[in-house]
């Protein structure tokens, strides 16, 4: 004999489905916050942040202080033939000016590129990016395979708070999470700045502002007092000039993760 089963299925009760519930968010808290911690590990974040959020990895006056006095913006003399506007890399004294005109300039201090990674030559600012997301390119990858592929932009990331991206190089102007290598010759050919620096030249230049890189082994001498902000000679440089690499290598981007070294 063959026995009909029946077809017919009971409701939960309305009670039984609010408990359900109740242990489905339970069983998914632990997960959605192990994910969140991962991420804050990473240093990732939300993206397009116009202001620096409130979980900020330093503080202005914390980036002062850790940059040299010598080193600290400043508006300075400048004797050169460059147009106002123009951004001047001295990267044997790891400094960026910004030209003001009339004998005057705004001076930064930044943080080059170390022993191979230095090139020098002329660009122009080609995009600008806040909170800009991070790329390692492959040839970074390979020399450090524990990198991440992709880190979004934030107070955490590597580049920093904004991005001035140099033609189509794979170099930038971007700021760091580091500010203590502010002055060192510690990157892979970018040029980094404290967050509040690079924020302040962000919004004095434009895409197509003109960027001069000094080689390292030509640096500026200021004429004056020895904090360096005497006067300043600066030889102008021909715009038609293309970059010259003198030591480089395929790749090489700038970038600082606090809890490890970059090479």
């Amino acid at each position: 004999m063959i026995e009909h089963l029946s077809t017919t299925t009971s409701r939960p009760s309305p009670r039984a489905v609010s408990a359900l519930a109740v242990v489905g968010i339970l069983l998914l808290a632990p997960a959605a916050l192990s994910g969140a911690a991962n991420a804050q590990a990473l240093g990732y974040a939300p993206t397009n942040q116009s202001s620096f959020p409130r979980n900020y990895v330093t503080s202005p006056g914390e980036e002062e202080s850790a940059v040299p006095a010598r080193l600290r913006r400043a508006t300075v003399n400048l004797d050169t033939s460059e147009a106002q506007g123009t951004v001047i890399i001295d990267t044997g004294n790891t400094v960026l000016y910004y030209v003001l005109g009339a004998g005057r300039a705004i001076r930064y201090g930044v943080g080059v590129g170390r022993e191979g990674f230095t090139w020098s030559g002329v660009q122009t600012i080609a995009r600008k990016a806040e909170w800009p997301d991070w790329h390692p390119p492959a040839q970074m990858i390979a020399r450090q395979p524990y990198l991440p592929r992709f880190m979004a932009g934030g107070p955490g990331n590597p580049l920093g708070a904004r991005a001035m991206y140099l033609g189509a190089s794979e170099y930038r102007i971007h700021g760091t999470n580091d500010p203590t290598t502010i002055g060192k010759f510690v990157s892979s050919g970018c040029i980094r700045m404290t967050n509040e620096d690079v924020s302040d030249l962000f919004s004095r230049v434009d895409v197509g502002t003109k960027v001069v890189v000094l080689p390292k082994n030509e640096p500026l001498e200021a004429k004056g007092t020895a904090t360096g902000t005497g006067t300043i000679t600066v030889r102008p440089t021909p715009a038609q000039m293309r970059p010259a690499v003198t030591t480089l290598r395929s790749g090489g981007q700038a970038m600082n993760i606090s809890t490890s070294a970059i090479y």
